[in-house]
């Protein structure tokens, strides 16, 4: 091969490894790389979503989780707020919010150990099963166990900010409007509400990992999810 030609011949070989680098597929990947790349996006994308939840007005400003009145007492919002009670319903969105941003750094550990005790097929189902399938691993494995954990820490935030006082009053008060007894206590559903912003954030990390792993920074994620695409 003259010295002209070899210029041309490696390009050649480059483009060739490109091409089978972009075909590769899941079957393709060994049970190690599908098992490490899908940890690694699991573990990326919760600690993601607990960060942005985490933190002063993490829920209030997110219009996707911000945590509202129930829909009965929200409804009732124009008459009640008739009755000169349109600040307490406003200050009570606000301690509601605040309080789930308080509990949601709690989930981090219970995250990560779900995605410890994950075993290789659950990997290669959770690759194989849809957009929001990691969404529903975490929901599995957690949602009990954080319901639990932010209990006393909701209603310790709920407790502070009189938030208990004020949401039973709204509710005893919307009571003969036929909005009564949503919920039984304002830390059940601000619990419920903060589990389900946390889902919701954590499958918004998920489909933008799959919509474009190697923007990721992960060697490991854009090998294990582009081989998806």
């Amino acid at each position: 091969m003259s010295m002209r030609q070899f210029p041309r011949a490696w390009m050649m070989s480059l483009c060739l490894v490109a091409t089978a680098a972009s075909a590769l597929s899941l079957a393709d990947l060994s049970n190690q790389d599908a098992s490490n790349g899908l940890k690694a996006a699991l573990e990326k994308g919760s600690l993601a979503a607990v960060a942005k939840l985490g933190v002063e007005n993490g829920f209030l400003n997110n219009d996707k989780v911000k945590i509202g009145l129930p829909g009965p007492l929200e409804k009732a919002r124009p008459l009640l707020k008739m009755t000169g009670r349109g600040q307490q319903l406003d200050d009570l969105v606000v301690a509601m919010n605040h309080a789930a941003e308080a509990a949601v750094p709690l989930a981090k550990p219970m995250l990560l150990d779900a995605v410890r005790s994950m075993s290789v097929t659950d990997a290669k189902n959770i690759l194989t099963g849809g957009d929001t399938s990691v969404t529903d691993f975490f929901r599995a494995k957690t949602a009990p166990q954080l319901t639990v954990k932010f209990l006393p820490v909701v209603k310790k935030v709920t407790d502070r900010s009189d938030l208990s006082a004020k949401y039973n009053g709204v509710m005893r008060q919307a009571g003969p409007l036929g909005v009564g007894g949503q919920q039984a206590t304002v830390e059940d559903y601000v619990t419920q509400r903060a589990l389900d912003g946390l889902f919701t954030m954590i499958g918004e990390e998920e489909k933008a990992i799959r919509r474009d792993p190697i923007g990721s920074g992960s060697k490991i994620i854009g090998k294990v999810f582009g081989a998806l695409r």
